[in-house]
């Protein structure tokens, strides 16, 4: 019969090199509450109804150490760990959206262990701006002559109306009033800048007419937003940006538009995936233009702003700027990842870019791999079937991108239940179900994971 004689004391208890392990590990404060809890939880349950069988003092302070150990263990845990993400969404924003390319991480993991000059001008040996920083490369790829760089892309647009058009009126079309991720809208980030949201045309159809008969001494500028997370077919007109640009002229007032994903990407990719491009809105005139540094970009969070200097000037002097500023470590990662574009390797190396570009062919092959280490699992049936990826992170809704997925057919489980499984794994696998299959899209699976993918999934039982 387990007796409270055969529990230790804190003091002998402390004397293990277990327990001498977890203090060096996790601090002795932490591991003597831990300690206490343990032990006093230890005495209800041998008082209580259904007491734990414990055969000796040895077992009893073997049973402690382990419980202390699993609870700091628990406490002290990252809550942010990495995942494979087998979705098939490529801009994955609960994910953590674009993933960086290996000399954007290594770039950073060199600035962030020292000092770094952030806001001082080595040439001068005196204080510099930060805001310098990733801008001799965003005028190089965009073709703008200035650029300012925030924390994302929802402050960019609230720092360029609070500079450029406080107490003012902005126009803009009905049709271009959307809401972005975790319900943030255009209307309360303009109400928030203290402008004036103008609404022209309708909801499908607006004109330069529209735009042009709003225009009053009150215009402060004229706002055009991409619709990067919706599609409106059918009957529908918007004016072209060269058309706002030329009226913009004609009244003296700055174009701004948001282009949200922020679409580097020339050629046949950017007219599949029907998304803008920062260069096009630049060479057509537009004033002021603000994208998203972790969608399309593949770079990561931030709210870049390129445009004319005297525009530019006056939202990085604004105040919000200080507010809104970025970190060594997101210049760190952005200039990595916009010199992979201004060499011509984003291609290979930002895995956004990457994703974008994988072939059916180049999946299949990777996904024939998977299936056929697969083949046999006691757990699950696997084949292949065709399926397609998606964009993801509100940028080109409606694009398929073709794809080959690896199915899971589970034998003695629900698809529910094998999906759980499947986040509680070391690492995490987030999938998707359908008709009560689990699908595995390696489109969003780093290649050099797929050996680990297949270790995990090797391994369930």
């Amino acid at each position: 019969m387990t007796t409270l004689r055969l529990l230790p004391s804190i003091d002998r208890l402390r004397q293990r090199a277990g327990i001498r392990a977890l203090e060096f590990d996790y601090g002795t404060e932490a591991t003597l509450a831990t300690l206490r809890t343990v032990v006093e939880n230890l005495r209800h349950q041998i008082n209580g109804p259904d007491p734990p069988e414990i055969n000796d003092r040895e077992h009893a302070a073997v049973t402690i150490e382990r419980l202390t150990a699993s609870e700091l263990a628990a406490e002290f845990r990252f809550s942010l760990t990495s995942v494979i993400n087998a979705t098939g969404v490529i801009v994955h924003t609960n994910l953590g959206r674009a993933p960086l390319a290996a000399t954007a991480a290594k770039r950073v993991a060199e600035l962030v262990a020292g000092y770094a000059n952030l806001e001082y001008d080595l040439a001068a040996g005196r204080r510099g701006a930060r805001h310098l920083h990733a801008k001799h490369l965003l005028s190089r790829i965009t073709g703008a002559p200035a650029a300012v760089v925030v924390n994302n892309n929802a402050a960019a647009l609230l720092l360029i109306l609070s500079a450029l058009a406080r107490g003012k009126e902005a126009i803009v079309s009905r049709g271009e009033l959307v809401e972005i991720g975790g319900g943030f809208r255009i209307p309360d980030i303009m109400r928030q800048s203290g402008v004036e949201l103008r609404e022209v045309g309708t909801t499908n159809k607006t004109r330069v007419t529209d735009v042009a008969a709003a225009i009053s001494d009150r215009t402060a500028l004229i706002l055009s937003v991409h619709p990067s997370n919706f599609r409106i077919e059918g009957f529908t007109e918007r004016p072209e940006r060269e058309e706002l640009v030329a009226l913009g002229q004609r009244f003296n007032l700055p174009v701004v538009e948001d282009l949200g994903s922020g679409n580097l990407l020339a050629g046949h990719i950017a007219a599949e995936l029907d998304e803008p491009t920062v260069a096009a809105s630049i060479s057509a005139g537009v004033a002021v233009c603000c994208f998203s540094g972790d969608k399309l970009l593949g770079g990561p969070q931030a709210g870049i702003i390129v445009g004319k200097p005297d525009q530019l000037r006056r939202i990085a002097s604004h105040p919000l700027m200080r507010a809104l500023r970025v970190d060594k470590m997101t210049y760190a990662a952005l200039e990595a990842t916009l010199l992979e574009y201004a060499v011509g390797r984003a291609h290979r190396t930002v895995p956004v870019v990457r994703m974008l570009l994988m072939t059916v062919d180049q999946i299949e092959v990777r996904a024939s791999a998977l299936a056929a280490g697969l083949t046999g699992h006691n757990c699950f049936d696997v084949d292949i079937v065709a399926g397609v990826s998606t964009v993801g992170g509100g940028g080109a809704p409606g694009s398929a991108l073709p794809t080959r997925l690896t199915r899971l057919k589970p034998r003695h489980v629900s698809a529910s239940a094998l999906e759980t499984k499947l986040r509680t794994l070391q690492p995490p696998i987030v999938s998707r179900i359908e008709h009560e299959r689990v699908l595995l899209d390696l489109r969003t699976v780093m290649p050099e994971q797929d050996k680990e993918l297949l270790a995990v999934l090797a391994g369930l039982n």
